[in-house]
């Protein structure tokens, strides 16, 4: 039984303004996120420990079948390696791929006393704007993502680290990388992961000085 007059557990929403952190990579046949299919997605919902330091809590995935008349660039099809026509894929349809990954992402929002999830991403409008755009071909309602609203691991890999390129980024920051995966939905999601979380608990004292400071008068 836990002690009454011990401190709360920490929650990741106290430390994001009542978001919960949730990173997402995708791999699509393009760049245009109205044109071409988005074929695999990976989330990393994030929480924190009992030390209140940020961690990769639970990873889902769903390789996808592409909507009808989507655009596969050959040169986006050769760097990603996907093949449509491998019966291993197992992919889901984009209505089917998008509820698979929200439903746990709405119950760790649920658990965390948080409003909302915001989109953890390495370049991330590039994956919240797929994202996005398989939301409003599905017509799915309970998106659990704020529809704008992000946090970019190239500009804080840039501004503490001097990299932007993931892999860069990655070993600058002490972790390891692992070329050979790269390209992978889930690899880079983790990877993204593990990049936010080394550097947002680099600069915790930082959080924790101006959450415990004075309010500035008027």
């Amino acid at each position: 039984m836990s002690d009454p007059s011990s401190p709360p557990a920490p929650r990741v929403g106290h430390r994001f303004r009542g978001f919960l952190p949730v990173v997402v990579d995708v791999e699509t046949g393009g760049f245009n996120n109205a044109t071409d299919a988005l074929l695999e997605i990976a989330a990393v919902i994030l929480g924190v420990d009992e030390h209140g330091q940020l961690v990769r809590r639970q990873t889902v995935f769903a390789h996808v079948e592409p909507f009808p008349g989507a655009n596969m660039e050959k040169a986006s099809m050769e760097v990603n390696g996907i093949r449509i026509d491998n019966p291993l894929r197992l992919a889901k349809r984009e209505t089917e791929a998008l509820s698979h990954i929200f439903k746990p992402i709405r119950q760790a929002i649920s658990e965390n006393g948080c409003t909302r999830a915001v989109l953890v991403g390495h370049n991330a409008h590039f994956d919240l704007g797929f994202l996005n755009a398989a939301v409003t071909r599905t017509g799915i309602k309970r998106n659990p993502f704020h529809p704008f609203s992000c946090f970019d691991t190239v500009t804080l890999a840039g501004s503490l680290l001097g990299q932007t390129v993931l892999a860069r980024a990655v070993e600058a920051a002490g972790l390891t990388y692992d070329p050979r995966e790269a390209h992978s939905a889930i690899y880079d999601a983790e990877m993204t992961a593990d990049l936010f979380c080394v550097l947002i608990n680099r600069v915790r004292p930082l959080f924790e000085a101006s959450a415990t400071a004075a309010p500035i008068p008027d």
